[in-house]
Order: C-alpha cells, then structure tokens, then sequence
C-alpha cells in the first residue's frame, strides 16, 4: 500500500522493540527496516517482527547491495529477498547509490564515479534489480568524504542515473547537508536542481560535526536545526513526502525521538497549510 505524503517514519532498530510492542498507539505511520538484518534471523525474532508488521507497514532500505560495484549482482540474494518482501508485503525498497564491495565486502558506502559510463552501469543494474524484485529500485543520494573521479557534478550524476534507470529518489536531507558543508556548496540550490516529480520518499537524521568543515554521517544524534530548515525547504520545493528519522547509534527514548517525529508532523502540517 502506497504511503500518503504527509506520513511519518521510524527506522527500526532491535533494541526499540520491547518499548514499541507496548505501545497503546504509535507515534508514527511506518517503519523502516534493513532487509538484510532479517532475513535469516531465527524464529524469535521473526516473530517480533510479524508483531509489529501486524500493526504498521513497513518500507525497506538496503545494506549490500552494492549498485555501483563491479562484482555481478548477486541473484540469489535478489530471489531471497524478493521472497521475503513478498511475505511481508512490503512494496518499497530502496538502496544506496554507491558500492560496498570490491572481491568482498567493504563495510562502508563507497561513491560511484561521476561518469557516463558509471551511468550506464548503474542504471542497467538498477533496472535489472527492479525486475528480480518486480518492484521499482528506489534510489538514495548518499554522503561522501572524498571526491570521486568524474567529468560531471553530483547533481548532475545523480540527475543523469534517474533519467536513464527511469526509477525514484529517496532523498536524504541529512545526506544532502552533510555534502555541501564537506564539499561546499549550496544545499537548496542542490535540491531544487533535482527533478521533484522522482522523489519518493524523504530520510533525516543527525550527524557529528568533527570539524567547522568536515561532518560524519553518523545517525547518532539528534536533527540540529539547520537540516530541519532545509527539509522545510525540500517540502517548499517538492511538496510534503513520506518522511522517516534515522537513528541508528546513541537511541534515546521512544519519547524523546517522539519529539523529532512530531517535528517532522508539524513541518509538514505549516507546508500544507501554505499550500491550502
């Protein structure tokens, strides 16, 4: 089932579990979870899962897949994962666009060449996936510490793989700031050069600012203000769009990501009355 634009999300982590499962009413409209972390877990687990599956859809975002990479895509994982999307009714996935893997796993995101022949490589395995899965690959704007080669911006790259791949964007606002403040440039300028009608979704979350031009992407704190500004902004440009706050290290309370969740409602709430 499609999620209307003004819902609210949740990345799931184990550890919110027993606090979620007592809840009367969730503060949010969906979960998020990493596919990748669940689909061989034993039957505990799997339980826990069906527990809240029953009460709240559910979204998906990728681990390792690894669009970018040069290794072949691996089609057992595709068909597992496709069989559990299946059995948990779960119409959206989305990945990084970038690659983790290079004769084995890398354990970090890695950014693609800005080149036109990295574009023809990607979106032939972004529709290749898409096929496995019978669902759509959305596609997410990641955060990079290094430059990569390329004859072209990011912007322009990023532009150019949903054009030809023909798929979504899931963009993360957090993403997009980090970016321009390690590789200076303008974040709204950033957004609305890309085409809104391809947003899907939308991710924000907090960072670690190690030094005044150098921040982590690190899920491990809370929004500071100047992302939230510029989700507002996202929201003026695109329209309101499902939202979801990651938060993957340092996770407080339910209550207290509660108040970033009625952030992002009331965020959305003044966009729609503006429009109205």
């Amino acid at each position: 089932m499609p999620l209307n634009s003004d819902t609210v999300g949740l990345g799931y982590r184990r550890s919110m579990y027993q606090e979620l499962i007592q809840c009367d009413q969730f503060p949010f409209d969906f979960l998020e979870i990493a596919p990748e972390n669940w689909m061989n877990s034993g039957p505990r687990l799997q339980h826990q899962l069906r527990a809240l599956r029953e009460r709240v859809p559910f979204t998906t975002h990728g681990l390792s897949l690894s669009i970018g990479g040069f290794a072949p895509l691996d089609l057992p994982f595709l068909r597992r994962l496709k069989a559990f999307l299946d059995d948990y009714d779960i119409e959206l996935y989305s990945e990084h666009l970038s690659y983790c893997s290079d004769e084995g796993h890398l354990y970090d995101l890695m950014p693609i060449p800005f080149t036109a022949d990295a574009i023809g490589h990607v979106s032939e395995r972004i529709r290749t996936v898409s096929d496995v899965l019978e669902r759509p690959l959305v596609i997410e704007n990641v955060s990079f510490y290094a430059m990569p080669d390329g004859d072209m911006n990011e912007l322009e790259f990023i532009n150019a793989v949903l054009a030809e791949a023909d798929c979504d964007l899931l963009l993360d606002v957090n993403n997009v700031y980090v970016n321009s403040i390690n590789h200076r440039y303008d974040p709204v300028q950033f957004i609305t050069g890309l085409p809104a009608e391809r947003i899907r979704y939308m991710h924000i979350a907090g960072h670690y600012q190690q030094q005044a031009d150098l921040i982590i992407d690190t899920h491990g704190a809370d929004v500071i203000d100047p992302v939230w500004q510029l989700l507002k902004a996202s929201y003026q440009y695109a329209g309101c769009h499902p939202t979801l706050l990651e938060r993957d290290f340092n996770i407080p309370s339910l209550d207290t990501l509660s108040n970033e969740l009625a952030t992002i409602r009331k965020t959305q709430a003044t966009q729609h009355a503006i429009v109205s």
